[in-house]
Order: structure tokens, then C-alpha cells, then sequence
């Protein structure tokens, strides 16, 4: 069945072939609009002190989409909005060209349609400052009805699946998307204010590597053989600072072949950067000059809420993954640091896990499921264990344990960073442990012999940092969705 197989839309299909035997376009291609709504409000914001409340001499021509049509006998109010905002316009039938009011107007046009505008501004009765139309126009004619009402849970599979609706019926929407673009925009300055150079890497791999995620398979027919979408950009990031460049950054796209939920979407967006001649130490304290920048030219408060939460971002803290464990998720330290121990609690705890993992992991597993829902203000959780770790660098005063930190807020991971492994040797049989788990992680590192091998040219001491930019952005415009903050989000198709 056609989406014009509709009787409402063939309505207006049927409008739009009277409009072209009235000799007027409903697709011109032709405008001269000269200011936008926000600029036209901002300029004649004086107009309300002029004695007669208008001024005739001043001309301007707008154009939109109606979203108000109120018509009367000779004349009609509508309201129609651009990027910018909404502007109400003042239709007379004597100001207009004859029989187009009565003949064209009130038949052809309706709600949704974009049209221009041009006249003077003037305030009504009821102080509003608008537009007196004496030219009018139409541009695009709307051939599918725009809904009366647009909320729910049934709508919000629509909001997502047609995001253009969303975006014409909801403004709010187009902000969330607008500081989301303010967001990257201030990253990307942010970095390069500091020296960081931007890179581009592939975004097909031929071993998927950089995280421990589930790969997209896709196949390269000129070369035969298969290729992954890439999970991270981190090796290839790291070569180049084995090739000299000491400051690098990619705002980068990612697919990861897994579930999908809040927080997960099959692709995503971050920034990977990796900086020469530093350790995970300096990456704290760049971090919160990253946020402290970024609430300063967002002009957003210290004080941000999140949900049922406030989160203070005066109020940066830092804690070890085992002190997390006993000081915030009330574990005990014999639990917290004993494999056999830590495996019988999880299993009482009635969290499911593989008798084989290590002290490591079950402690990772302890900390998602005990602790990492409560770190609402600002947390720094650094010194994770080698075993999930396996391109961070090893402590050198206790080797069990890499200098890494997660940065938790609201609940949530948003950083990933550590001081990077440059021993090729050690790199090399933490990739073969990686391989070894595959029978019981099928998402751990593959064996990328080239990467050890550029390791092997020597790579200098370097920190490296990723930031989730859509769960950024969930906490700085309070959505709780990354489907909200997706332009285009994942969905199943409609059976």
C-alpha cells in the first residue's frame, strides 16, 4: 500500500494540483526572504512604542512552515515557524491581489504547508508583535497532514522513527540537538587549543580491536576478504604516536554488535585522544578542564540536574576500584579482595558469572552491580585490575594493577582512560591471554600482531582518553535516552 493510498493526503494532493492550474508553484524554488523570525522579532522590538504600533516603512519577508491557521471572512491569523522561531502573520483580503484571499487562501492552504511573507510589523491588540502581510506566497505544499497531538509512549516510536515529525512538531527537540552540535563543536576547540592535532582513521578494520565489544562483520569485495567496523579508533591512534605526533584526537563513530537499551546504541559517537610524555594523572586534571570549559561556554550551572538527582560538578572525587568496592558498595575487604571469596558472594548475590574469572573480573563484576549506580556526582574510579585492562600500563609499585581510571556521573560511565602499555612484550601475552578467553568472552581482544609490532619501534610514555559523546550529551540536556540525543537512533523494523 502507498503512503498516498489516503484519503487526507490525496486531499491535499488535489490542493496542490489546483494550485498549479491557478498558475501558482507548490514547489517554487524561488524566495526573497530577507531576515529569519528571531531576527525580525529582535529588530522591531521597538515597534510597541511607536505611537500607531506599526511601521509601514520598514519591509521584510519571512518564510516557514504554518503551524496556526485561524481564518475569517476577510481576513485570517497564522503563526508559521523557522529554525529560529515562531512568528504570528496578519492576512487582509484588501491587501492582497484580488480573488487570491477567497479563491486561493482559504481553499489551498493549510497547516503544515511553508510559505513566504512579506509586509510590515506591526503589535496587536493583544501586544503581540507580528507581521502585516501584503505579498504572500506559497513554497512547499505539505501533501501529509501534520498531527494534532504528539505525546505518549505510542508517539515516542514515531519521534524516532520519522525524527523529521519530531523535529517540525517539537522545538524542544531541535534545542537538544543544537547544544548536542555546541557540545562537539566546543570539543573539537577545546583539543586543538591545546596543541592536540585532529586525525582520521579507518573505520574498517581487518582485526577488530581497541575494546572488548562485538564486532559488524562486513565483506570488501575488491580485496576478498572481511572487514570489521570498527569498535575504537585506539591502535590505530597509538601508531601514530609511534610515528612522531604527540598530541592526537578523532571525534570518531563507533558500531558495536550488541544490545541495545538507555545507554547502548549500535553505533555511537566519542573522542579518543592520546597525548605523548603524560600519565593517566594528568588526564584528571584535563578532564575537569575539559568539563569546567565546557559549563563555562555552555553558561549551564555547577549544579545540574539529572532525573531525581542533582549532580554537583563542584565536586570531582576519586577512589580506587577496591576502596569503591568496600566504601561505596558496602562489600567486605576479605570479599573485595579474595577470588574465592568474591566468586560465593556474587553467586549468593544471585549474579551470574563464569566459575573461571579472575580476581579481576569478579571484582569488575562486583562494581557493576554494587556501585556503580551510586556514583552520582562526579568519580573517579582508577587502578582496575590487568585482567580487564589489557592495553592499560601496570602500576609499578603494584603490577596486578594498571593505572587506569572510568569517570562515573549520574550513575553512568562517560570517560575511559589510562597510561598506554608501550612494552611490546607485555602487550604481546596480554593480546594471547585476550585470545585465550575468547571460549568464555566472546567479546575480548583479537591478536593484532602489526599493532605489537609498531609497539616494538617504541612508542613513547603516553596517556590515552575516550569520552562517550552521546551519554555527554544525555547528562548535560538531562535525557535519559540516547535515543533522545540520536538524531536517527537503531530501531527494529516495523513487521
Amino acid at each position: 500500500m502507498s503512503i498516498f493510498d489516503n484519503s487526507y493526503i490525496q486531499q491535499r494532493i488535489d490542493k496542490a494540483q489546483r494550485l498549479k492550474e491557478s498558475g501558482y508553484n507548490p514547489y517554487s524554488n524561488s524566495t526573497q526572504r530577507d531576515t529569519t523570525v528571531e531576527k525580525f522579532m529582535y529588530v522591531n522590538s521597538d515597534v510597541a512604542d511607536l505611537e500607531d504600533r506599526r511601521d509601514e516603512k520598514r519591509v521584510y519577508s519571512v518564510a516557514g512552515r504554518i503551524k496556526f491557521l485561524r481564518i475569517m471572512g476577510k481576513a485570517s491569523f497564522l503563526k508559521i515557524e523557522d529554525e529560529s522561531g515562531l512568528l504570528q502573520l496578519y492576512l487582509s483580503r484588501d491587501n492582497l491581489p484580488e480573488g487570491f484571499y477567497n479563491n486561493t487562501f482559504k481553499k489551498d492552504i493549510e497547516v503544515g504547508d511553508i510559505v513566504e511573507a512579506s509586509g510590515y510589523p506591526f503589535v496587536t491588540n493583544k501586544g503581540e508583535l507580528s507581521l502585516h502581510v501584503s505579498e504572500f506566497k506559497i513554497l512547499t505544499k505539505a501533501i501529509s497532514p501534520l498531527p494534532e497531538k504528539f505525546h505518549g509512549v505510542t508517539d515516542k516510536e514515531i519521534r524516532y522513527r520519522q525524527r523529521y515529525l519530531d523535529l517540525i512538531m517539537n522545538s524542544e527537540v531541535k534545542k537538544t540537538f543544537k547544544l548536542r552540535s555546541s557540545i562537539v563543536s566546543l570539543t573539537r576547540r577545546f583539543f586543538e587549543d591545546r596543541g592536540f592535532l585532529e586525525v582520521e582513521t579507518p573505520m574498517m578494520h581487518p582485526i577488530a580491536g581497541g575494546a572488548n565489544a562485538k564486532p559488524f562483520v562486513t565483506h570488501h569485495n575488491a580485496l576478498g576478504i572481511d572487514r570489521y567496523l570498527r569498535i575504537a579508533p585506539e591502535l590505530y591512534l597509538k601508531r601514530l604516536i609511534v610515528g612522531g605526533f604527540e598530541a592526537v584526537f578523532e571525534i570518531n563513530r563507533c558500531f558495536r554488535n550488541e544490545g541495545m537499551d538507555a545507554t547502548h546504541n549500535p553505533e555511537f559517537t566519542s573522542i579518543e585522544f592520546y597525548w605523548a610524555y603524560k600519565t593517566y594523572r594528568d588526564l584528571i586534571e584535563l578532564t575537569k578542564e575539559y568539563f569546567e570549559y565546557l559549563f563555562e561556554h555552555l553558561k549551564l550551572p555547577s549544579k545540574l540536574p539529572y532525573g531525581d538527582m542533582v549532580v554537583d560538578f563542584d565536586n570531582f572525587n576519586e577512589v580506587t576500584l577496591v576502596e569503591s568496592l568496600t566504601k561505596i558498595g558496602g562489600i567486605d575487604e576479605k570479599i573485595a579482595t579474595d577470588r574465592s571469596a568474591a566468586l560465593l558472594y556474587l553467586k549468593e548475590q544471585k549474579i551470574d558469572v563464569d566459575d573461571s574469572l579472575s580476581l579481576g573480573q569478579l571484582q569488575g563484576e562486583m562494581f557493576d552491580a554494587f556501585v556503580e549506580s551510586k556514583l552520582v556526582d562526579p568519580t573517579f574510579i582508577t587502578m582496575y585490575p590487568v585482567e580487564i585492562s589489557p592495553l592499560a600500563r601496570r602500576s609499578d609499585s603494584e603490577p596486578h594493577l594498571t593505572e587506569r581510571f572510568e569517570l562515573f556521573i549520574a550513575g553512568r560511565e562517560i570517560a575511559n582512560a589510562f597510561s598506554e602499555l608501550n612494552d611490546p612484550l607485555d602487550q604481546y601475552e596480554r593480546f594471547k591471554e585476550q585470545v585465550a578467553c575468547k571460549d568464555v568472552d566472546d567479546e575480548a581482544h583479537a591478536m593484532d600482531e602489526d599493532f605489537v609490532k609498531a609497539l616494538s619501534y617504541g612508542m613513547a610514555p603516553t596517556a590515552g582518553q575516550g569520552i562517550g559523546i552521546d551519554r555527554l550529551v544525555m547528562l548535560l540536556s538531562n535525557e535519559h535516552s540516547i535515543r533522545d540525543v540520536l538524531l536517527f537512533p537503531a530501531m527494529k523494523p516495523i513487521q
